[in-house]
């Protein structure tokens, strides 16, 4: 079957090639499905990052909107507490002026 040591050399040579291709696509096989399995997660997070953004843009518009209700409310209350002051100012003259007479 070997005539020669070039025989065995050249058998030895084939079988190593091709456990060398099958090694070679069994490593792309793997590097491809990771390849795969990081795009997929990159997508997850993606989608999870537009999710909190939207919930951050809604959050920022209600309290803006909300700002301005807050505004106009501690604006009322200021009035509102200013013209209980006034009333009770009025009202102790008046018991100051009634005490008097």
């Amino acid at each position: 079957m070997f005539a020669t040591s070039y025989d065995v050399l050249n058998l030895v040579l084939s079988i190593c090639a091709i456990a060398l291709a099958f090694f070679l696509c069994w490593a792309l096989y793997y590097f491809i499905a990771s390849v795969q399995k990081i795009h997929r997660l990159v997508k997850r997070v993606e989608a999870g990052v537009d999710k909190a953004e939207e919930i951050v843009d809604t959050v920022k518009d209600k309290i803006k909107n909300s700002s301005a209700y807050v505004m106009i409310l501690s604006e009322l209350a200021r009035k509102a507490i200013e013209f209980i002051q006034t009333k009770r100012a009025g009202a102790q003259k008046k018991k100051k002026t009634g005490k008097k007479k």
